[in-house]
């Protein structure tokens, strides 16, 4: 079935764009897929996981957090915390679309976002992050020598992905005050952790740090050459492949 655009409200109101990627027959379960940082829901990594689940049967919804993409409201004004509270959105306008997600997949941030917002998702039964942060804290890294700036000042523009963003000191005193570390030791779903070896913008040592302290079921994967933003189509594919194959056995 063709894919369906719309709009969903945030928790503060603002528009959210929307993508939902149908499969042709029955629909097997819902999923949500949420972005790495300061990309969008139309990247290739997130356009080919949810088209590829989508033919296993997954009814997935991939959206833009707030600011960012298709969707309205500054950047600026948008953490960690907003990205969980969007997150939550989303969920409740997939349920009114088809039904409440019973998977829930991140990538990057948007993987330690999942890991955040899992407790208030009372309906998913599985959680795959792919090439994930164990510390959300772990972005700040991507501003470089504009944190001092921030902190000084308040604000600051930072070019990333050659896009420039203004960046606020609330969203480096949010994403420091998040541990997920309890999070993941409670998460008392199926998670499923991937990672590429070589994954030059995330570590490893991360996908480690989130493996160890979950509890059972669990599983990881590696992502062998892929490199963190899944540009190669078939590492985006075998992604998609490997999570259709191990959430079957709990949903």
């Amino acid at each position: 079935m063709p894919s369906i655009r719309f709009d969903f409200d945030s928790a503060n109101g603002t528009p959210l764009a929307a993508l939902l990627e149908q499969p042709e027959g029955e629909v097997r379960a819902a999923a949500i897929f949420a972005h790495c940082f300061t990309c969008s829901k139309d990247i290739l990594a997130a356009r080919l996981i949810a088209r590829t689940l989508a033919k296993a049967g997954f009814a997935v919804l991939r959206f833009d957090f707030t600011g960012l993409g298709h969707s309205e409201g500054e950047f600026a004004n948008t953490n960690f915390t907003s990205n969980i509270a969007d997150l939550r959105q989303a969920a409740l306008a997939l349920e009114k679309r088809v039904a409440a997600p019973s998977l829930i997949i991140g990538h990057s941030l948007g993987g330690a976002a999942v890991l955040a917002a899992a407790k208030h998702l009372p309906s998913v039964r599985a959680v795959t992050t792919i090439g994930a942060p164990a510390d959300p804290a772990h972005v700040l890294h991507n501003l470089g020598p504009a944190i001092c700036d921030i902190e000084k000042s308040g604000e600051a523009e930072v070019t990333l992905a050659g896009r420039a963003f203004r960046v606020q000191k609330h969203f480096l005193d949010d994403v420091r005050a998040h541990n997920l570390d309890a999070d993941i030791a409670d998460l008392k779903r199926a998670i499923l952790v991937l990672h590429a070896p070589a994954d030059q913008t995330v570590g490893i040592e991360n996908a480690a740090h989130i493996f160890a302290r979950a509890k059972h079921p669990k599983s990881f994967v590696s992502l062998d050459s892929a490199n963190h933003l899944l540009t190669s189509a078939d590492d985006a594919r075998y992604a998609a492949n490997v999570i259709a194959a191990w959430v079957s056995r709990y949903i």
